[in-house]
Formats: structure tokens, C-alpha cells, sequence
């Protein structure tokens, strides 16, 4: 007698936040190891820099121990720009798109995994949606490409005029921030075409890519979704109130704007206010800015682009759900409205939840940035907000770092690019629970 036994095989499946934060993790393992090759810098750098640099670049956040221009060779450069554009779309995105070239059908596990990436609620249509957003990332960057070229060839000639503008471009779209200049983009202050192209680039990569979709199927304002009308509207009105905040703080101080013009101060004042939505470009030397306008930067770089976007930052419609959640306890409504539409209360407790954990995730490091560097303390938190934010600017003090201060800054970028719901999902496993316990009143304020 023959018994046949049948083994069932448990399949393990991977929650995709796990995917999400471990395909950052391999492309910044890989990055590491590629610009470690003798032939990638001009002079000899350490694996903890080099560690640095590639997460910077994966997370889309540009801060730099070294000057990518002067260290990199062009094998190098090029390295860095493959991870801007891997990290700012998304790895996923990126190794969907090659399937998707090479005529591969799309397996459910994958679409799920976009499905996260890109913060949709159902999976249906997530490979028209990807398409899309490729064919958009495509055709805005060749564009702003072709444009900065035709401005910067009586510069630089044809062939540097074009290489500058594709990492440029690349890095600006992505919200980057790194440049191939010693001084970043100082040398085009009031620059308009500069100014133009490169904040519309990191205003637009800010905004969602879900969004940009959403207003290009929907011609009317009306039909466009909750989510989009709080994110333009927002955007506009915090750019706008940006731009005046910094141009009045700034612009008395010579050491920044004070000597400009008036519109060069308009231009350089707006560019400001936009790239610490995670851009990372800057035109002045923010360690010679005004105590308030370095406080409120970091505000901006806190709150941050929009949701499935190059951005990070706790995200501009939930800084937006805690104010409208506020006024409308002050009000005694029970769920806030915006656009006559209701934002249900678990948008609201996940709000509160992202803005508590980061946060906490700022003052840890902080603390313990300021046990191992000694860098004054408001550089060193400008330095974490910055680097929670993916945004990359600096008050000069990152070539300061010890190496323990690198990797700790490292973990920052890490975490901000993931997001710090994604990172608490892999470290905990959340469970609905069917029950409730008896209420108790808990007296707060």
C-alpha cells in the first residue's frame, strides 16, 4: 500500500512596505559598491563617505561630505544619476517600466507593490498608471533638458552645456539637489531661466505624480479629487506666503539678498522658499541667514512636497488635515470639511501618527548628533530636519561630520525617504483587534 503524501508549500509573502524600504536598501548597497571602484573617483574617498553620498542620492536628498563635480569622475556622476532618478521615481516603478519595455506581464504581487508606491487605493489601472507617469517623467525632463541647453551653450559649448543640464534636470525633477558647480547654483543667483526651469522642476516632482495624472484626465477643477485640489492650492498659498516670509526677513541681511535688487530679491526669495520642499538647491549660504529665516526653512523642510511624489516630509496634505482637524475642534464638528467634501477620522489619527513619529525620529537623532559632533546646535538640527526632509541643504557643517555622525545622518535620509509609517509597519506588526474596552474620561490641556 502507496500512501501519497501531499505537502503544502506556505508561500511567504512580503508586506509591501518591506519591499518599498528593502529595494532602497539594495540600490543604496549597490551605489556603494559602484563608487567604490578605483575608476569612479578622481581622488581615493572612504566606504562611510561613499555610504553617505549613495543614500543621499537614493533618497533623493543631496547633501554631500565631498564636491560631486570635483571628486566624481564622469562614470561616477553617472552612478549618482541613475540612483536620483531610481530613488525619485521608485525602484519599483523603475524595474515595472523594464517589464513593461521588454513586453512582460505584470504579476499581481507586482501591482500591489505599485499600488503602494504610488498610494492608490485599489490596484485597477496601476499599470496605465505607471505608464503615465513615465511618459510624464520623460517628456518634462526632455524638455527642461533642451531649454537649459540652448540657455547655457554660449557658456559652456554644446556637449557641457548638455551633460550640465541632464543631471541638472534629472536632479531637480527628482528633488535632489545635487549639483555639478562647487557652489552649488550660487553662481546663477537671479538667474531667471535657472530660477524658472529648476523650481518648476522640484515644484512639479513635489506636487504627485498621481496628481499631475489627475489633472491631466479631468479637465475641470471640479472633478479633480480631494487630495489634488488640497495639494494645489496648498502649494500655491505656501509657496506664495514662503516667498514673502523669506523676502522680509532677508532682505536687509547683505550677506544674502540685501545687496540685490528688488526683483533679483523676488526671484532668489522665491526660489528659497520653494526648494526646501525637499529640492535641496540653494543660491545663497544659508549659514548666513537670519535666525527666523533658518527656523522657518525648517518648517518648510518638515512638512515637506506631496504624497507619492519625489518629495518627503511628513507631507503637505497632512500638515494640512492637523490645521483643518484643529479649527474644526475649535468649531465643535465632530470631522473637518475642505472643498465640501469630509475627511474621515482615520485620515486625521494617521496625520497625527506621521507628524508624532517624525518628530520623535528628529529628536533622537538630534540627541544623539549632539553626543557624537561638536557642531553648535542649530546647525545640527537644521542638518537632521534637512535630512529627515530629503531636502539637502545645509549650514556648511556636513563636511564636519564624524563618521558616526555620517551614518546617523545616513538613517535620517533612510527613514524620511521610506516614510515613518512604512518604517514603523516593518518594525511592528500592527493587528485589528474586534473588541473595545469600556471609556474613561482622560483630562488633556
Amino acid at each position: 500500500m502507496i500512501f501519497m503524501l501531499k505537502h503544502k508549500k506556505k508561500r511567504m509573502t512580503i508586506s509591501p512596505p518591506v519591499i518599498i524600504a528593502g529595494s532602497f536598501f539594495s540600490l543604496i548597497v549597490v551605489g556603494t559598491c559602484l563608487l567604490m571602484l578605483p575608476f569612479a573617483t578622481t581622488t581615493p574617498i572612504t566606504w562611510i563617505d561613499a555610504l553617505f553620498v549613495v543614500t543621499s542620492a537614493t533618497t533623493v536628498t543631496g547633501l554631500s561630505v565631498f564636491d560631486p563635480g570635483a571628486t566624481l569622475t564622469l562614470f561616477g556622476e553617472l552612478v549618482l544619476l541613475f540612483l536620483i532618478q531610481c530613488g525619485g521615481i521608485g525602484l519599483m516603478t523603475f524595474a515595472v517600466a523594464l517589464l513593461i519595455l521588454l513586453g512582460k506581464k505584470i504579476g499581481l504581487q507586482n501591482r500591489i507593490y505599485l499600488q503602494e508606491s504610488f498610494s492608490q487605493q485599489s490596484i485597477g489601472g496601476i499599470v496605465k498608471l505607471t505608464k503615465l507617469i513615465l511618459l510624464f517623467v520623460l517628456t518634462v525632463e526632455s524638455i527642461a533638458i533642451v531649454i537649459l541647453t540652448l540657455h547655457w551653450l554660449p557658456i559652456y559649448g554644446l556637449e557641457d552645456a548638455f551633460y550640465y543640464s541632464l543631471f541638472h534636470v534629472v536632479s531637480a525633477f527628482n528633488n535632489a539637489g545635487f549639483s555639478l558647480f562647487p557652489d552649488n547654483l550660487m553662481g546663477f543667483t537671479g538667474d531667471p531661466i535657472v530660477n524658472f526651469i529648476l523650481s518648476s522642476l522640484f515644484v512639479i516632482g513635489g506636487l504627485g505624480f498621481v496628481v499631475v495624472v489627475d489633472i491631466y484626465k479631468k479637465k475641470s477643477i471640479r472633478a479633480w479629487s480631494l487630495h489634488t485640489k488640497m495639494m494645489v492650492v496648498g502649494t500655491i498659498a505656501m509657496n506664495l506666503f514662503a516667498t514673502i516670509i523669506l523676502f522680509l526677513l532677508e532682505y536687509n541681511n547683505d550677506r544674502t539678498i540685501g545687496t540685490m535688487g528688488f526683483w533679483e530679491k523676488g526671484f532668489t526669495s522665491y526660489f528659497n522658499a520653494v526648494t526646501p520642499r525637499t529640492a535641496g538647491f540653494n543660491m545663497v549660504d544659508y549659514g548666513q541667514m537670519e535666525d527666523p529665516s533658518l527656523l522657518f526653512t525648517m518648517f518648510l523642510m518638515f512638512v515637506g512636497g506631496g504624497s507619492a511624489s519625489t518629495a518627503s516630509g511628513i507631507k503637505l496634505t497632512t500638515f494640512i488635515v492637523i490645521i483643518l482637524a484643529t479649527f474644526a475642534f475649535l468649531r465643535s464638528r465632530d470631522e473637518p470639511e475642505l472643498f465640501r467634501r469630509t475627511i474621515r477620522k482615520e485620515v486625521i489619527i494617521r496625520s497625527l501618527a506621521i507628524s508624532t513619529i517624525s518628530l520623535a525620529v528628529i529628536f533622537f537623532f538630534t540627541f544623539m548628533l549632539t553626543i557624537s559632533e561638536r557642531i553648535p546646535l542649530l546647525p545640527l538640527v537644521f542638518e537632521v530636519f534637512s535630512a529627515f526632509g530629503t531636502v539637502g541643504l545645509t549650514m556648511g557643517v556636513t563636511g564636519d561630520l564624524t563618521p558616526v555622525g555620517e551614518i546617523l545622518i545616513s538613517i535620517v535620509m533612510f527613514i524620511g525617504r521610506i516614510g515613518p509609517l512604512t518604517l514603523f509597519f516593518i518594525l511592528t506588526k500592527p493587528k485589528k483587534t474586534h473588541y473595545r474596552y469600556p471609556y474613561d474620561p482622560v483630562f488633556t490641556g
